[in-house]
């Protein structure tokens, strides 16, 4: 778009710069029907004479997408972004089964449905009120990398807490070998895993102390993969039931939370330590004065 100022002198002139701009328009109109699109979208604004002349013609036209959706249409459609009309060839068109242009709440959506093989799609997100959708949203972001994740190693772990409990159990097993304040460090840390289930049965209305024993009973047994299945409401074999979970994330998830706490025991340690070291120079000086 840009902005022009033209001078017209006599009704005459008007006349021809009125049918020269026509003439122009049904150009552009002509250059998109021999394309072949039945769809056009445009990053910038459309004269509202070319979109009757496109309507006219049964091309559909939506003005004004920003460029991210551009380039999100591209891969979903397999279209090629133009940006002169006399360069468009077929191979340029991208496909859709349908496009549709509905209203969600009183926002008018347009939809493209029934791509082929779409890079780029999207997932529209409702909900009562914003939290609620920040929430979902979060949720889907979360679930996503998961995924992605899980498709990037193709390594996985079984879910439910059952991992936690596996190497509480572990760790509690090697304090065993261990003595004065290292064995009471790795118990504590043994107790910090179990946290993970406990809370995941209290979040379900369960019994965590109930659901923490069984799980200790059955992992004592042998039975490794076993853990809380949220959605059945028992202890069984997540691995086997898809309760399961990306090998990064977990370990990322023990890695993090274990340098938070060093780091925080660290903390501790200096200024217990600044502290300490303030009385006394106090008190000396008190000395010093009397």
């Amino acid at each position: 778009e840009m902005d022009a100022r033209i001078s017209v002198s006599t009704p005459e002139q008007l006349t021809s710069f009125l049918g020269q701009e026509d003439s122009v328009l049904r150009e552009k109109v002509e250059l998109i029907k021999a394309s072949g699109a039945n769809v056009v979208f445009v990053q910038k604004g459309v004269d509202e004479l070319v979109q009757h002349y496109l309507a006219r013609e049964g091309i559909y036209t939506v003005r004004r997408v920003p460029r991210s959706d551009m380039q999100n249409l591209a891969k979903a459609t397999g279209g090629r972004i133009v940006s002169k009309l006399s360069e468009i060839v077929a191979g340029d068109l991208g496909n859709a089964e349908l496009v549709d242009e509905r209203k969600v709440g009183e926002d008018g959506m347009t939809y493209v449905l029934g791509c082929s093989n779409p890079k780029a799609v999207t997932i529209l997100i409702r909900g009562g009120s914003e939290h609620v959708v920040d929430e979902v949203e979060r949720a889907i972001e979360d679930a996503l990398g998961d995924v992605v994740a899980t498709l990037k190693d193709s390594k996985i772990v079984a879910g439910g807490g059952a991992v936690e409990i596996e190497l509480s159990k572990r760790l509690r097993e090697y304090a065993k070998s261990l003595s004065g304040r290292e064995r009471l460090a790795v118990e504590e840390f043994a107790s910090a895993f179990e946290f993970i289930p406990t809370t995941l049965a209290e979040n379900a209305g369960m019994d965590p102390i109930d659901v923490l024993t069984e799980l200790r009973a059955v992992h004592d047994s042998g039975q490794r993969d076993f853990g809380l299945n949220l959605f059945s409401g028992g202890i069984e074999d997540t691995l086997v039931n898809g309760v399961i979970e990306p090998l990064r994330v977990k370990t990322q998830a023990v890695a993090s939370a274990t340098e938070v706490a060093i780091m925080i025991l660290r903390i501790d340690d200096v200024i217990a330590a600044r502290k300490s070291g303030g009385a006394a120079g106090k008190a000396g000086g008190m000395m010093g004065y009397d």
